[in-house]
């Protein structure tokens, strides 16, 4: 590790990740989980690679205790999530409030998008039909608003707790600095 901010960033994801890994084993709403948020943050934040990894190790340490499915549903989902923090990467480079919930956007519908046609394609709980994919994505609805609103609450809550927390420290080190100067 290059910094101390790269410490801290690791520590916190870790933080994050033992989090999610609660979360997703208590009872909530379908879909309002922090999987996808702790993969933007880390697409966002981390400067290594295999930090990426960090949202998938969540998923499948909370998947042994939930249950494993479908091996095709279950490669979307995790897929999905990989792509959350290629999103998080991309928003890096440009990152404000409106990028940042943009990403979020884009995460949580290509998260849809792509798990239900995973649904439709492997399950057989629909017509293999264009009626059936479309009611496939109507009946998938509720749980893209219940990913739509968990990624935008843990987004919102990582990402400004982290920067909240990053401007607090950057200022007591300019303020010890100073005192340090005189």
């Amino acid at each position: 590790m290059n910094s101390n901010k790269d410490k801290f960033i690791l520590v916190l994801i870790v933080i994050i990740a033992a989090v999610s890994v609660i979360l997703r084993l208590l009872p909530h709403m379908p879909n309002f989980a922090p999987i996808g948020a702790l993969a933007l943050f880390a697409g966002l934040y981390s400067t290594r690679k295999l930090w990426f990894l960090i949202p998938l190790a969540v998923m499948f340490i909370s998947d042994i205790f939930i249950g494993f499915y479908d091996w095709q549903i279950m490669s979307a989902v995790y897929l999905s999530f990989l792509a959350y923090a290629v999103i998080g990467r991309v928003v890096k480079n440009n990152k404000s409030v409106f990028t940042v919930a943009g990403g979020t956007f884009a995460g949580a519908l290509l998260f849809y998008v792509t798990t239900n046609f995973a649904v439709w394609a492997f399950s057989g709980m629909y017509p293999h039909t264009l009626q059936g994919l479309i009611l496939c994505y109507e009946m998938a609805l509720p749980f893209f608003r219940n990913t739509l609103l968990g990624d935008l609450f843990y987004v919102g809550a990582f990402v400004g707790a982290y920067e909240l927390a990053y401007k607090l420290l950057a200022s007591q080190m300019r303020l010890a600095l100073k005192a340090q100067i005189n």
